[in-house]
């Protein structure tokens, strides 16, 4: 049965040393799961008995595309106008509890493992309604319309429901859950789960244009982040700015898996900020 790693927030003890593995630098960031305390957390207009962890956000500089979320709604809590942004598409990740989703009059219940893709402009709400905790992942992106797309629709998934690709000559040590087709130009976000076996690896240092939210739903593993070997475990979080090389050693005992936020399949913008364009 696969597990997911949810914070469960509260405050460490005054006894606890301070010195920890949270780091910032120019190419990414570490945010490891002892930072996610409740002095750091959050809440949102519109949304009733529900604290959050934001744990990316757009940053001149830095990582731009995209937000991302840890979300924790209490039981009987929600919002029935959850986007303020009518240009925003939403992927949900539910780690623990049950959320009810309604996405434009249809009816959903997600439970651990469950994942929904929302499109800019959908109606949508969402509420706890059981008697524990609901958590989950928010990741939230400005869609970028193509000529000649036409631009993706809703839908709802759980991950037990896909069957996970694996690459090529790895005898499956390294596989990737994917909720979207890699084909599909439609989609300008993939928010997908890997998966390594003890002992897979990413045996070269991935280099690329694309921005990832990474963060640890099970097992522990050394991640490359630019020229640093990091070790890491479920609950931690891997913020990777554009070319920010990368590679991976799965080192534990059981499996090593992540969510991976990555923006895709379109240009590279030449006006507008961070360009020479005006």
């Amino acid at each position: 049965m696969t597990s997911y790693h949810a914070p469960m927030g509260g405050l460490p003890p005054q006894t606890r040393l301070m010195t920890g593995r949270a780091v910032f630098t120019e190419a990414y960031a570490f945010i490891p799961r002892g930072v996610f305390s409740d002095i750091v957390t959050s809440a949102l207009p519109g949304w009733s008995q529900t604290k959050l962890w934001m744990i990316a956000r757009p940053m001149t500089g830095f990582s731009e595309t995209f937000s991302q979320y840890v979300m924790e709604v209490a039981p009987g809590g929600g919002s029935d106008a959850p986007e303020p942004e009518a240009g925003a598409q939403s992927v949900l990740f539910v780690t623990h509890g049950e959320v009810w989703l309604s996405l434009d009059g249809q009816e959903h219940e997600l439970g651990p493992g469950g994942y929904a893709y929302i499109p800019a402009g959908c109606r949508w709400r969402l509420h706890n309604g059981s008697h524990e905790p609901a958590r989950f992942h928010w990741v939230r992106k400005l869609y970028e319309p193509a000529p000649g797309v036409a631009p993706p629709a809703a839908f709802v998934t759980n991950e037990r429901e896909i069957a996970p690709m694996a690459m090529p000559d790895t005898g499956g040590r390294w596989a990737t859950t994917r909720f979207v087709d890699p084909a599909d130009l439609a989609h300008d976000m993939h928010v997908n789960i890997v998966t390594f076996q003890p002992g897979g690896l990413i045996p070269f240092e991935e280099t690329h244009v694309m921005e990832h939210g990474l963060f640890v739903l099970e097992g522990k593993a050394v991640y490359k982040l630019n020229r640093d070997w990091v070790e890491v475990e479920a609950g931690d979080f891997m913020w990777l700015r554009a070319y920010c090389p990368q590679a991976c050693y799965a080192a534990g005992p059981g499996p090593f898996r992540y969510l991976l936020y990555k923006d895709v399949n379109r240009h590279a913008k030449l006006r507008g900020p961070g360009a020479f364009g005006r």
